[in-house]
Order: structure tokens, then sequence, then C-alpha cells
């Protein structure tokens, strides 16, 4: 009979239970609680096996970046590092809520959720596009079929995904992961055999100059790997409460820096040969081999495993934000406006674009972060949730919505992107202001974080905060 009872709520009820999750945003009882937790792994590690990690790999020789191979895979490392480990705090708050993370900011930010909600839900939206540009160019070499036609393929395969919810996803993550491990392991013996002028690459600056442009690495790969944070606890929010914490939180950091840092790492190898972008690049090493088919196939399989879960994410942050839809019509709204965005993106200056929204992203996503991890720690790594989704009943949640303004505003002068640049010409603002004076080196995402994170506990110490819960 309870059993019954979870399915007609719309929860899965057991590892390979594939029957449509309509089961939204709020707590996952703990009676409703099941699977391994070895699958964060899994989860983490599939879904960063993309052409966009591997296009990030190939900006290592870009005229403003020029690093060398030795920098550049030292700030891959150190990039992945500090960007998975606050994806692996955020993890951890899934077993031990229930819930999934835009809604668990509830606790922070009380009503004034809505606008990280929103701009997370407009952010997967973003991620479905750049994914999408390189897995529907791949789909097209593979099979001939224009890109429009391959673009169609894809989205209806990873919106099914979304729709089936978290059970699809694990699972199909769990498979692929042996599939495109075993793949890309073939990609990178192929790659390693031209890779002898990567290897030789040496770092175009000097000085100074040279430990910004490391900097500034470091922070487009963190910001890859940052962005995850928004998502975490979506997928470690159906686990029993006993599991180990630590043991989610090392899990999510291996799958994440193994994956992305792998990828990121074959970019870089062969940066010099970059024709076309991503896509281009692979399927020009590989013109001709046996090997070109199946790097197309593997592409386009990442492409699925990423945006499925930008797609289930997406429909989760809208619902978080406060905007009453079922999660299963939100989770097709976001395939739907991926596509467009996708179109947007193909017409030119892929580079450009992708480097700014990486930069963009990681600016609000560290803010956000400072202000959800000190209020968890204010809390001692607990919270009663049980009233969280009840948006009408939400403090204003003002301290929070300041703390990761104020971040968010002093960060600015430390950027680098052609954003903040536009930015400062039409406000008249110091944006990127020191950009120049640092070398070029981007700490924007780490000042908003510590600054978001200082204000909001200061200002909970001091009482300026009605807790949501």
């Amino acid at each position: 009979m309870a059993m019954q009872a979870l399915t007609r709520e719309g929860m899965p009820t057991r590892e390979g239970d594939l029957s449509i999750e309509g089961h939204g945003m709020e707590p996952i009882p703990e009676a409703a609680r099941y699977g391994s937790v070895n699958r964060v792994f899994t989860v983490w590690f599939t879904p960063n096996l993309v052409p966009a990690a591997f296009f990030i790999g190939l900006l290592a020789a870009a005229p403003f970046l020029q690093v060398g191979f030795v920098t550049g895979l030292a700030a891959i490392v150190v990039g992945n590092l500090v960007g998975s480990v606050l994806v692996g705090l955020m993890s951890q708050m899934g077993p031990a809520t229930g819930m999934a993370q835009i809604p668990l900011s509830r606790l922070a930010y009380g009503k004034s959720i809505v606008l990280p909600g929103l701009l997370n839900w407009l952010s997967c939206i973003g991620w479905d596009g750049i994914n999408s540009v390189f897995g529907a160019a791949a789909l097209t070499i593979l099979t001939g079929l224009p890109f429009v036609a391959s673009l169609v393929i894809l989205v209806v395969i990873q919106a099914g995904l979304s729709i089936v919810g978290y059970e699809a996803i694990h699972t199909f993550e769990k498979w692929m992961a042996i599939v495109l491990a075993v793949m890309f392991a073939i990609l990178t013996v192929a790659i390693a055999g031209q890779a002898s002028i990567g290897l030789a690459r040496v770092d175009g600056f000097t000085g100074l100059d040279q430990l910004g442009a490391f900097v500034l690495f470091a922070s487009i790969a963190a910001s890859f790997v940052v962005a995850w944070g928004l998502y975490a606890s979506d997928y470690s929010r159906y686990l029993a409460p006993t599991v180990s914490r630590s043991r989610v939180f090392w899990l999510t950091v291996l799958g994440l820096t193994l994956s992305a840092g792998w990828i990121e790492t074959l970019g870089l190898l062969v940066a010099d040969k970059a024709a076309g972008g991503a896509v281009g690049t692979i399927n020009t090493i590989f013109s001709g081999s046996i090997i070109a088919p199946f790097a197309m196939l593997a592409i386009a399989i990442g492409t699925i495993a990423v945006n499925a879960m930008n797609d289930y994410t997406g429909s989760l942050s809208l619902q978080g934000a406060g905007i009453r839809i079922p999660r299963v019509y939100s989770a097709i709204a976001v395939a739907i406006l991926g596509f467009f965005f996708t179109l947007y993106l193909n017409s030119g200056d892929l580079a450009g674009k992708f480097e700014n929204y990486l930069l963009f992203i990681i600016y609000w996503v560290t803010p956000w972060a400072g202000v959800v991890l000190a209020d968890w720690w204010l809390r001692g790594r607990r919270a009663d949730v049980s009233r969280l989704s009840d948006f009408a009943a939400l403090p204003s949640g003002f301290l929070g919505l300041a703390a990761l303004l104020i971040g968010f505003v002093v960060s600015l002068p430390f950027g680098t992107s052609v954003f903040g640049d536009e930015l400062a010409k039409s406000t008249g603002l110091p944006i990127n202001g020191l950009a120049a004076t640092l070398h070029y080196a981007d700490v924007a995402y780490l000042v908003g974080f510590v600054v978001a994170f200082g204000v909001y506990w200061i200002g909970s110490r001091m009482g300026w905060n009605k807790q949501a819960a």
C-alpha cells in the first residue's frame, strides 16, 4: 500500500523505475528515499564528456591567453578543483533535506528566490543551446542530415529523459559513463599521437602577464563546473539521509574533476590545430579514419546526457522561483527554448558568446553560493524544509538578496569579460576597472563569493535576517 501511494505521488520507487516523475520541487519524504550513493559519481562524470569542455581547452591558444601546455594543464587542474569543491558542498544538501537546489535556496532567499530561480532557469536554457550547437553539428557530420533536423532529434531525446525525470537521468548517465569513457579513451590515444606541438607549446606572455593568463584560464575552467552548483542537490535528493556526506562530496568532486579536466586537457593538447571550433577540430583531426564516426557519436550522446540535466533542473528552478507550473511542462519549455537559443548561437561568433556566457555565469553563481553556504552552515548543516513549498508563507529574504547583489557588484571591477566592458561603456561604472592592473587575472568569482558570504553571515549574526524555516 505504501509503495502504491508513492507511485501515485509521482516519485520513482527504486533504481530502474522509469515511470514519469510527476513530483516537483517538494521535499522527498524519507520513506521514498532510495538508490546507491555511487551513482553520484556517474551523474557528474558523464555530462562533462562534451565538446564544451574540449572547447575550453582550445581557448588556451587564444590571443588573450596564449598559455603553454604546462601552464594550461595547471590552470585546468586548479580551476576544476576549485569549482568542484563548491558543487560537492552543495550536493551534500540533497540527502540531508530531500530538496532540489534552487527550491532549497528558499531557506536563505525567501521570496527573493525569484531572481536566482529565474536566472538559473535562463542559464539552463543557455547551456542547452551551447551544448546543442556542438551536438547537432556532430550528428550532422555523422548522418548528413541538416543542422536543424539533427537538433530536433537531440532535443526530443533529451526532453524525453527530463520528462521521465530523476531516475531516467541517473540510469542514462550510469550506462553512458561506460560507453563514453571507452569512446573518449580511444579518442585520447588518437589525439595523443598528434599532440607533439601542443606538448611543446610555451607561454606567449611572461612575468605577471603570464600569471594573469594562468588565473584567467583557471577561472574559465572553474566556471564550467561551478555552474553545476545550481543543480547539485537535484541529483542527490532521493538518497537516504543516512548516506555518508563525505562520500557524496568526494564522489561529486571526483566525477566533475576527472571528466571536465580530461576533456579540457584533450582540447589543450590540440589547441594549435583548432579548425572550426570543437567539433570541427575533432573531425579534422580524425578525418578519413575509422575513429571519426565514433567521435561524432560520442559528442551526440554527451550532448543528450548534459542537456537532459539542464531541462530537468530548469523545470525545478522555475518552480522554485514561485511559478506554479507542473514540472513536466516546465521541462518541455526549457527544451523548446533551448532549441531556439541554439539557432541563435549557431548564427556566428560562438567563441565570443561562449566565453562571455561562462564568465557571466560564474560572476553571479558564486555570490549566490556564498549566501546559500553561509545560511547552511549557520543552521548547523540541517534544516526543517517542510514549509518551504508554500511561497506565500516565505519571508522577504531581503538579506539574502542584498548579499547576492552586493557580492555581484563588488566583484565586477575584478572581472575581464567583454560583457563587463560593454556594461562599463553604457553605465560609466568602473566595471572591469582593475583588469589591467591585475594583468587580466579574473578573480571576480572569488571576490563575489567571499563578499556575499561575509555580508550574509554578519547580517544574520546581527539579527537582520528572518529565516524561512
